[in-house]
């Protein structure tokens, strides 16, 4: 090439390099739809070296004059998208209100409801409801016939009305014009023009009000529809939502809830509905505390328990636009019958609110504690007096909170003795330490076996109650005899994580034997126990526990065994589940039983922090103390230390032996008549008790393989040990 040629190619030095573009939405090679053209004069020319690659000079000339000096992104806005949204959707409000006024002018005129019945009724078999609506019907439409045959003659009557109103209006004018004038309150034409000026006026407003309708109509018909499809729970698509209908809020009713069991996809659900049949409400919704309440018996085939099931109760919970906990449906007189309740939107977070006795009051055990609230709002008490408690539930769903509110509850009545045993380390009842009688908290075994003993020495005291029940000629415990200082006041008995003390290997049946004991006999002695556990099984808790606690308290658990633990047998069956409560989710919440007259109530508890950071319970305690301080009577039940051993082997011996020697396998099986809970013996063999005498000095001899023990040995043995005891002192 040329230096001629040369000197006619001019390039233009990009500006900036398409690839160097980090804020590009597009890659490289897409850049030359978006670029703009600078004018060549505009741009400062170099003269650079290069080559011809094509022999068009004017298409090479102007490809490199292509310069990128400003990238333009065109997105939608997000007002202008939002807009858009609001406006399709209010319109389809609009729509759909226009669409109900349709359906219900048809429905009308051609006898919907009716129609709507008889399919009901045909649908569920009643013969004799087909029967009733077909009259129904008959009658309707025989009714419409005569009406349209009365119109002529309700049209003529009307004409004649308004002819005969308008003379004599003429001729009320004519007397008055008359009067006027020969009164001389003014000429006979003064009436007339008086009325010509209300005629006038009257046609004016007329007028006036003609164009108000034509230009107003329209909007009216708009306001009217949209108000009419507000009240459509599925009118518009659902990508018409916007971000403010996230908090959206439905009316509950009848057309809301048949909408959400629609969208639950239950086949004979989506079948029934498909017919245009309704769904029949025994119970229409109402408002029931801080929700609302319906009863709606399913279609054939469909069982309320399905719908009960925790993944179905999720899904009818979003079709209510409620949060799983605020959604709560059961098992009906019959099994086809959902009984529905929704709460409030919101109205659950609160939980129970706070604890009704926080910052003053005492408590009458015999008359309850507060424990919580329904789920309706309603306040409920937990009774105390004659009645065992036992309460459960996976970890961390509140069963030792429930625990706690129930001694806080306790340990305000200045009578009451509060004792508490845990056979674990923790430190959700160390607040009450001060105010309790007896205090074992700890996971050794010394800790368990001083569990042993003081259940022990319970079992003791409800035999001592009795015996002082004869004497008072009294069946149960009083307010009266609970408040005499007699030896009966209320006592209230904390077993934590019960199963851990009832599964001990070397206590554990023993444990058990008591409780079973305890639970049984002593309710009418003032003695309430109080069993908290996380395994209400029948390996982890005895049958003989769960049967006679007439206080169940069930937050949720895994299955209808630790169900009917809690609840009672059948409990489950019945529709009484802690099984449908959801870890988590419904934390607090619990199903109880014994607390009403109802078979079961959904129970919200109050809850007291003991964390150090907001300990709510201490100033209850404080405020107990000072109670039990203002009476004078000390602490209820005194402060006795934790028991230690009683029994003596040589004395008991003494006791089960007569005159003669028995052989020492015989011995055993005494000694256990006659202490059967003192762990030592159970267990006991001949051999064991052999070496038990050589170590305290008494030798048994083999004699024909029987090993005979000699009471006189014992005896001696005793006034040795007795005599020496005597020497020390």
């Amino acid at each position: 090439m040329s230096t001629r040629d040369r000197s006619h190619l001019e390039l233009v030095p990009l500006q900036r390099d398409v690839n160097e573009a980090p804020d590009l939405p597009f890659p490289a090679e897409q850049a030359h739809d978006e670029l703009e053209v600078r004018p060549e004069q505009a741009v400062e020319q170099a003269v650079v070296e290069a080559e011809l690659v094509s022999d068009e000079p004017e298409r090479a000339r102007m490809l490199p004059s292509l310069v990128v000096d400003r990238v333009m992104v065109v997105r939608t806005s997000p007002k202008t998208k939002k807009a858009a949204l609001v406006t399709a959707k209010h319109s389809t409000l609009v729509l759909a209100g226009w669409h109900s006024w349709a359906v219900r002018m048809y429905s009308a005129l051609t006898d919907g409801v009716i129609r709507e019945q008889l399919r009901a009724a045909k649908a569920r078999g009643d013969d004799e409801k087909v029967a009733f609506w077909l009259d129904k019907r008959r009658e309707a439409r025989r009714d419409r016939r005569d009406r349209i045959k009365e119109l002529p003659l309700v049209a003529l009557r009307m004409a004649t009305f308004t002819g005969l109103s308008l003379a004599g209006f003429l001729v009320l004018m004519i007397v008055v014009s008359t009067v006027v004038w020969i009164t001389g309150a003014g000429d006979w034409t003064d009436t007339w023009l008086w009325l010509g000026g209300v005629i006038r006026w009257l046609i004016a407003a007329v007028t006036f009000a003609w164009w108000v309708g034509v230009f107003g109509w329209p909007v009216w018909l708009v306001v009217a529809g949209w108000r009419e499809g507000n009240r459509q729970p599925t009118a518009g698509p659902k990508w018409l939502a916007t971000s403010a209908d996230l908090d959206v809020d439905v009316r509950i009713d009848e057309v809301t809830i048949t909408a959400a069991l629609a969208a639950l996809r239950i086949p004979q659900i989506t079948a029934y509905l498909k017919q245009k049949l309704p769904l029949q409400f025994l119970v229409t919704a109402r408002k029931d505390g801080r929700g609302t309440y319906a009863e709606v018996r399913l279609p054939t085939g469909v069982p309320a328990e399905e719908i009960c099931r925790p993944a179905k109760r999720a899904a009818l919970a979003t079709g209510l636009y409620r949060a799983t906990k605020e959604v709560w449906p059961g098992v009906g007189a019959e099994a086809g019958i959902l009984k529905l309740w929704v709460a409030d939107k919101g109205a659950l977070a609160e939980g129970a609110g706070p604890y009704p006795l926080l910052t003053e009051g005492v408590v009458d055990v015999f008359k309850g504690v507060p424990f919580g609230k329904t789920l309706k709002g309603d306040p409920i008490v937990a009774p105390l007096m004659e009645r065992n408690t036992i309460t459960g539930g996976m970890p961390g769903q509140g069963k030792s909170s429930s625990a706690r509110v129930i001694m806080a509850g306790a340990a305000l009545d200045p009578t009451a003795e509060l004792r508490i045993a845990i056979p674990d380390t923790n430190f959700d009842f160390e607040v009450f330490r001060r105010r309790c009688s007896r205090y074992v908290m700890g996971d050794e075994n010394e800790k368990v076996e001083w569990i042993l003993w003081d259940l022990r020495e319970l079992y003791e005291d409800v035999q001592a109650r009795g015996r002082l029940l004869v004497e008072h000629e009294e069946p149960a415990v009083t307010r009266a005899l609970a408040s005499a200082g007699v030896g009966l006041h209320p006592l209230f008995y904390l077993l934590e994580e019960a199963h851990l003390a009832i599964q001990h290997k070397e206590f554990g049946e023993e444990i058990s034997q008591l409780l079973c004991d305890i639970v049984k006999l002593g309710r009418k002695r003032g003695i309430h126990m109080i069993v908290s556990t996380q395994a209400p099984t029948k390996d982890s808790m005895p049958r003989d526990v769960t049967r006679n606690c007439s206080n169940g308290i069930a937050f949720a658990v895994g299955d209808h065994v630790a169900n009917d633990a809690l609840l009672g047998q059948g409990a489950y069956r019945a529709g009484h589940r802690a099984t449908e409560l959801i870890p988590g989710t419904d934390i607090g919440t619990a199903v109880v039983k014994g607390f009403t007259g109802e078979r079961s109530d959904l129970v919200q508890a109050y809850f007291l922090s003991v964390s150090k950071r907001n300990d709510q319970v201490t100033p209850l305690i404080d405020r107990a103390m000072a109670e039990i301080e203002k009476r004078g009577t000390g602490l209820p039940g005194r402060c006795r230390p934790a028991p230690v051993q009683q029994r003596d082997l040589l004395e008991d011996l003494a006791e089960v032996l007569g005159s003669e020697p028995i052989g020492v396998a015989k011995l055993p099986a005494l000694l256990q008549n006659l202490a059967p809970r003192w762990q030592p013996y159970k267990g006991l063999t001949g051999g064991a008790l052999v070496d038990q005498l050589a170590d305290l000095g008494v030798k048994v001899p083999s004699t024909g393989n029987k090993w005979p023990v000699d009471p006189e040995a014992i005896r001696a043995a005793l006034a040795l040990r007795q005599g020496g005891d005597e020497g020390a002192s």
